[in-house]
């Protein structure tokens, strides 16, 4: 079906709740179209080099005829440029597997990075690359850790999580480090060109912390650093991929333009699109999800055109209901595993069935 709007028509419409020829859709494609690049790029060349990076994602884009690009490197990005050892093999993701952090006192000695070094280097300037070759085509956003993660993978989750409650004060000292860390980080991502800064705010999901822990331990530096996103011209967005996130903070409270989150059918409690909507959560902003990400590696296209075609279904007449014109992109709940035997078959025919039956 031939689409009636331009991606940047589309997406624009979709920000502002106005009327779409369709759903928006942008299956959370990064690393995997790397894929698509000539030479067989491995995963370790993609996350070191800059203009492979930026490359992909056009290439992405190009390929698979995405409504937005945003550029997801990897979560281990700032823990390494902070110190921590990053395995990185060659066609895995890769992640830290030794820690900077082994006893309360070295969370004092972290120390923000210089930014043009290291893979924050390397994300800024591949972000800037595809910026700069899809402007005027789609929307654009930089991607970027949380302070909360950034420290958990720094220190370790489980290691943080117990200090928290025993050593509040050394936590909050290295959150000090890692939010200066962030603030150089969106001001450089201001000058790359791109329309959005997508936050990784995954700790703020019910599994983990409660309100009053995740608010001492998160918003209120995040408050701050969502109201510099803005100040540097770009618009907030928020990807949690967790099962039970706060969604009266994360959307509610901090209000992003576009929130990218998942859905665990299995896990009591864990919203489903359509209850999302239905709550209010999509009257002012744009939801995005909820595809299985493993369906492409493990599924086939009838199983996932099928599953898109469901979801445009639900969130269709979910819109409907609260008098909505768009307000929904079509993805999935995580990152498309970057893995070698991820289908490329499969990201296509999400695109391809939300032209078809996200149609309005």
């Amino acid at each position: 079906m031939a689409d009636k709007m331009t991606h940047m028509e589309r997406g624009l419409a979709a920000l502002s709740g106005e009327a779409v020829d369709r759903l928006t859709t942008y299956p959370i494609a990064c690393g995997v179209c790397r894929k698509l690049l000539p030479g067989n790029v491995t995963y370790q060349q993609w996350a070191n080099d800059p203009k492979l990076f930026g490359q992909a994602f056009v290439a992405g884009q190009k390929y698979f005829d995405f409504d937005f690009a945003i550029g997801l490197m990897d979560l281990s990005v700032m823990a390494g440029d902070l110190g921590a050892h990053v395995r990185m093999d060659e066609e895995n993701t890769p992640f830290v597997d030794e820690h900077i952090v082994h006893d309360v006192e070295d969370y004092e000695k972290l120390e923000a990075p210089d930014i043009r070094k290291g893979r924050s280097n390397v994300l800024l300037e591949g972000t800037k690359y595809f910026a700069e070759k899809l402007k005027g085509e789609v929307i654009t956003a930089g991607f970027l850790e949380g302070p909360l993660l950034a420290l958990s993978q720094s220190a370790g989750a489980e290691r943080m999580f117990m200090d928290m409650f025993t050593s509040p004060s050394a936590i909050h000292k290295a959150l000090e480090t890692t939010t200066a860390y962030d603030v150089e980080m969106v001001k450089a991502f201001g000058k790359t060109g791109v329309n959005g800064l997508c936050w990784d705010y995954l700790w703020d999901n019910y599994s983990c912390l409660g309100d009053a822990e995740y608010k001492e331990f998160e918003m209120t530096y995040a408050d701050k650093l969502n109201a510099l996103v803005g100040q540097e011209g770009m618009a907030m967005c928020i990807h949690n991929c967790a099962d039970l996130p706060h969604l009266d903070t994360q959307i509610s409270h901090y209000k992003p333009a576009i929130y990218s989150m998942a859905y665990y059918p299995l896990i009591p409690g864990s919203p489903k699109p359509s209850e999302v909507i239905e709550k209010g959560y999509a009257d002012n902003c744009l939801v995005a999800g909820v595809i299985d990400p493993q369906l492409f590696i493990r599924g086939t296209e009838e199983k996932i055109t099928k599953v898109t075609q469901d979801l445009c279904q639900e969130v269709k007449t979910a819109l409907c209901k609260k008098g909505l014109k768009s307000k929904y992109c079509i993805s999935s709940g995580c990152e498309v595993p970057p893995d070698c035997n991820t289908k490329m078959e499969n990201i296509k025919a999400v695109v391809e069935a939300t032209k078809i039956y996200g149609a309005f």
